[in-house]
């Protein structure tokens, strides 16, 4: 009687657990997407950099971003050496930095330029500023040929960026990795930015 017994439980058992072993591959593909049905998120640093928008008048904010910037290109290449990062986000830190040094400038020309307005508006209501002014003058000129420089040196930055991701972009198509439209994009860029701005 008990041989009769134990032959239905232990069928019994068996399909249980295979039906169970069924199901949980069934759970875990509902559950937990593959890798490739998810998108990766779009992160700051990736997006363009022309999209930005124009310096922020905000001196103290912008320093902050300066500052970030640095110390996220500080060790950049020594990473890119052990391998953790590629030679494209190395650029892209330091070409952000450089970007980061031209809004600040600007911003801190900006500021100046909302002092100097101050310093005139009491000047003509009769208050003896007239030292003041002076000194925001010299200091006026100083910083605009400080973000003349900084600008000078952005548009060659990103210009030499472009280059490289131009040539970049061509080894990988010749390697078959990129597409024509990867190189065709680049060169665009490249394009863009050569032309002289008005």
């Amino acid at each position: 009687m008990t041989r009769m017994l134990a032959l239905p439980v232990t069928f019994l058992g068996t399909v249980m657990l295979a039906v169970a072993a069924d199901q949980s591959p069934e759970k875990n593909k509902s559950d937990e997407p593959e890798a490739f049905d998810i998108e990766p998120a779009i992160l700051k640093q990736n997006l363009d950099a022309s999209s930005a928008a124009a310096p922020d008048p905000d001196v103290a904010r912008v320093e902050k971003r300066f500052e970030r910037a640095k110390q996220g290109a500080a060790g950049a290449e020594r990473l890119w050496k052990s391998g953790v990062l590629s030679k494209m986000e190395v650029e892209q830190r330091l070409l952000r930095v450089v970007q980061c040094e031209s809004d600040l400038a600007n911003a801190r020309l900006s500021r100046c330029k909302g002092e100097l307005a101050t310093l005139e508006s009491r000047l003509a209501s009769g208050e003896n500023a007239k030292d003041a002014l002076e000194k925001i003058k010299a200091t006026l000129a100083q910083l605009t040929e400080a973000a003349e420089i900084a600008a000078a040196k952005r548009e060659r930055a990103e210009l030499e960026t472009a280059e490289a991701n131009v040539q970049r972009q061509q080894k990988l198509l010749k390697l078959g990795i990129a597409g024509k439209s990867d190189v065709a994009r680049a060169e665009e860029k490249l394009a863009e930015l050569k032309t002289p701005k008005q």
